[in-house]
């Protein structure tokens, strides 16, 4: 008996079908971010970053052209199992031989070369306006401005996007998640409040006005509760981004689980949305005492994370996407890493027996509850995943690495 029919049988006993657990699993798309291998530069201006947010660290081979940063992300996607998409922000368009056009201008033939990475990958692209890091951000406000003009482009900008988003999704054959997400705020206390936040939702509202099908395109909100330089008021707050999506059609909120206060956990957050929304978006991320966007990794919160989802039914309506940046590693691990840790959390959700311990709650036999969630702890789940892994055609934990060290040493070490 191999190590995987052993684990097949020792999870057979607590009532879980391994098999159709990854079956499962290769069905769910996560979608990884392209701002992990450069920074968060993009390739449409050579200004600073901007936006209450900040990449740390200098480690080789960052990617500083179009070419190299989809060939990267080729390389990481060929060492992840299952179902992946791709993640772009606005500012990562592509100018070739028609020259630069500002953000508001932005078509969908800057984006030809994502599309065409997509359909090699057999993917989708999920997609996001870009408002910071931009000399037209107006006193650290975009869509938040009391400057007319100001509030127009960046109008212009998300409408552009919106145009964007349909095209990929008619080209990819997969529906593209449209986020958008602001640095507005200040850093000290504001005299006024509500002003920004009614500009705000009349600018989203025009912003949404622009003609799109539903079925191909979700827009969705996020918030923040604080950035570096917007410590004491983000206008995007929580109960602004939830209470927009919830008042207007067809709008999904999106969580960011290091956008939050620290003692609050998306997770509990995941049931509570989908008692009322059809559909919800996630950035999943690993804030280190703030909103640090560590490289994703198997810990509590993520395998929370990955448990709601799974109890509560919602493969199928809750749109998974990492957010982080961490330069100081090599970038190429860091994707993986991260998206490999959220294929684990999903899987072993997959393969907790979540009927046996509901049943449990509701007949009130708590004390055999807590004993069952501290025995599935230890089940041999490693043995599960190494076999997805190699169903999949990957390398499993650990060989993998052998591929970055080598693509480091071949392609990255020569920048």
């Amino acid at each position: 008996m191999t190590r995987f029919e052993s684990a097949k049988e020792i999870y057979a006993s607590y009532g879980v079908d391994v098999e159709k657990a990854m079956d499962k699993l290769s069905t769910v798309a996560v979608a990884m971010h392209c701002w992990q291998g450069d920074d968060v530069i993009g390739f449409d201006h050579d200004g600073p970053l901007t936006g209450g947010i900040q990449t740390t660290g200098n480690y080789p081979g960052k990617a500083t052209t179009p070419e190299q940063l989809l060939a990267d992300m080729e390389k990481a996607m060929s060492l992840i199992p299952g179902k992946k998409k791709l993640n772009v922000h606005a500012c990562y368009a592509i100018f070739e031989e028609d020259g630069f056009v500002d953000r508001d201008k932005l078509e969908p033939r800057h984006f030809k070369a994502w599309v065409d990475l997509a359909k090699k990958l057999g993917c989708g692209i999920d997609f996001n306006p870009t408002f910071f890091s931009h000399p037209k951000i107006k006193d650290g406000l975009s869509l938040s401005s009391p400057d007319k003009e100001t509030r127009d482009f960046w109008i212009e900008h998300g409408k552009a996007c919106i145009r964007i988003s349909e095209y990929f999704a008619k080209e990819t054959g997969f529906p593209c998640v449209m986020n958008i997400w602001t640095g507005d705020g200040f850093k000290d206390i504001p005299a006024d409040r509500m002003g920004p936040r009614m500009r705000y939702k009349e600018s989203i509202e025009a912003i949404l006005a622009q003609p799109f099908d539903k079925n191909l395109v979700k827009p969705c909100v996020e918030s923040k509760v604080f950035g570096i330089g917007v410590e004491s008021y983000t206008t995007g707050s929580a109960e602004f981004s939830l209470t927009f999506a919830a008042t207007h059609d067809g709008c999904l909120p999106l969580m960011d689980n290091g956008h939050y206060h620290p003692t609050e956990v998306v997770s509990d957050k995941i049931p509570a949305l989908l008692t009322f929304f059809p559909e919800v978006a996630l950035h999943v991320t690993r804030g280190v005492r703030w909103d640090s966007d560590h490289v994703l990794i198997l810990d509590d919160e993520t395998k929370e994370i990955a448990k709601e989802i799974v109890r509560c039914d919602a493969l199928d309506r809750v749109y998974i996407a990492l957010d982080y940046f961490d330069a100081s590693i090599n970038r190429i691990a860091a994707w993986v890493i991260g998206m490999r840790s959220m294929q684990k959390a999903l899987l072993s959700a997959l393969c907790t027996p979540n009927a046996s311990l509901k049943a449990l709650q509701d007949e009130n036999k708590l004390t055999e509850l807590l004993v069952m969630q501290e025995e599935v702890k230890t089940l041999p789940f490693g043995d599960i995943w190494a076999e997805y892994c190699a169903r999949q055609g990957v390398a499993a934990d650990k060989a993998w690495f052998d591929e970055v060290q080598k693509y480091e040493a071949e392609v990255l070490s020569k920048r």
